[in-house]
């Protein structure tokens, strides 16, 4: 009875966020289903950052295909403890002989250690990613995004061409790629670049593929999660105004990976099929609407000030005080996209999902970024600002135009 309370209350905050009660992809995933299981059956398979919110999410959906080896890397040992408490209080057993979770960081050299020891891999799906616009507030931040969102990506692909290569390889990309107006954002085109380029290695994998998709609803560290934690705090809420955003299940979030990791062709990536006029959905009518789903009108807000100083007096009368504030900080795209410019898009057989194949960068561009990345990061003498960055990758990625307003997240409530 309980854990049917906790699906129901998932299910519903969910689909107030994506407007949808059915999943976009189940039919995807019925149609394909015999594809995925040649693919995951009996195989062997790594998942690195499998703990975070999409990559567990991904993981529910994958051991029922009953891979012969699950192994799970991510340096959040809580995290990895919860995804075995999930996988292993689920009714039907867990389907893996060779179960695994190690929390190593997937770029060190323990993680080059275990790779060297292990047979190679049927599939590899990588995850791990500073994922946050909130994090590029300063040239520190900006670099360990750079060192993680790419170097380490790079040097993972070297040790599995090392060790023999894999069948497959997928690395989780963002709609903030296309056009990117962030750090964040080109941080994972460049990784996208990396990837499907082959730019760092030529053996690496067969099968090289990727997916952007929209905002997932009630993942970790997301507006909507914070919304979450805030409640439970007791801390006023924050919306940003008149912004509509596209939204997904974290059900649906993990079925598009799957599906770009086993059916897609080669150096493509995978988007949804969602569109303006009847998929955005406006973040402050979500909010609106969490907050009647906890029992609370909302009370709205233009002051942080009012906002704190009105919160005991709006709990005690049923309102929940909810501070409505201007989308003014660095980074931050008015509207979303996932195709960028001179990309197109591609039939792949889905019907909820399309792809777009991959379309390269200058090579020596990329390499003499990838050089200069390397050299900030390991000589702190090296000169270096957040405009230098900025400039060093549009040297690569000419739709970059990064917005900056100087103002930060981490500014407000």
């Amino acid at each position: 009875m309980v854990e049917a309370l906790v699906l129901s209350r998932d299910s519903v905050l969910s689909s107030q966020a994506t407007g949808r009660a059915e999943d976009m992809f189940r039919d995807d995933m019925e149609r394909h289903r015999e594809k995925i299981h040649a693919q995951i059956a009996g195989k062997r398979i790594l998942v690195i950052g499998g703990a975070g919110s999409i990559g567990s999410a991904t993981i529910q959906e994958l051991t029922p295909f009953g891979p012969a080896s699950l192994h799970v890397v991510d340096s959040n040992e809580n995290n990895l403890a919860e995804l075995v408490r999930d996988l292993r209080s689920r009714e039907a057993p867990l389907a893996v002989p060779d179960f695994r979770t190690l929390p190593l960081d997937f770029g060190s050299p323990a993680m080059e250690r275990f790779l060297m020891d292990q047979p190679t891999y049927d599939l590899v799906m990588n995850f791990a990613a500073l994922k946050h616009v909130r994090s590029e507030k300063d040239v520190y931040s900006v670099l360990q995004m750079i060192d993680v969102n790419i170097l380490k990506a790079c040097r993972l692909m070297s040790w599995l061409e090392k060790k023999g290569g894999v069948g497959g390889y997928f690395c989780v990309s963002t709609d903030k790629a296309a056009n990117p107006v962030s750090v964040m954002g080109a941080s994972k085109r460049l990784m996208e670049h990396v990837a499907l380029s082959r730019a760092t290695v030529s053996r690496c994998a067969g099968l090289i593929t990727s997916a952007r998709f929209a905002n997932v609803a009630y993942s970790d560290g997301s507006l909507l999660h914070g919304w979450q934690r805030r409640l439970e705090k007791r801390q006023p809420l924050a919306v940003p105004a008149g912004v509509r955003r596209y939204f997904i299940s974290l059900a649906e979030a993990g079925k598009i990976c799957l599906l770009a990791a086993t059916c897609l062709p080669d150096a493509y990536v995978l988007i949804p099929r969602l569109h303006s006029d009847k998929d955005l959905r406006n973040l402050q009518s979500i909010a609106t609407a969490f907050l009647e789903f906890n029992g609370y009108r909302a009370q709205y807000y233009q002051r942080e000030s009012d906002a704190k100083r009105m919160l005991a007096a709006d709990i005690a009368a049923g309102r929940y005080p909810l501070l409505v504030t201007a989308l003014d900080t660095s980074g931050e795209k008015p509207f979303e996209e996932f195709v960028g410019v001179g990309e197109q898009t591609v039939e792949v057989d889905m019907r909820a999902l399309t792809g777009v194949p991959y379309k390269p960068c200058h090579p020596e561009s990329l390499a003499r970024f990838l050089r200069q990345a390397q050299r900030w990061i390991e000589d702190p003498a090296q000169p270096i600002t957040k405009s230098l960055i900025v400039e060093a990758m549009a040297a690569v990625i000419s739709e970059l135009s990064h917005r900056e307003t100087g103002r930060k997240l981490d500014d407000r409530m």
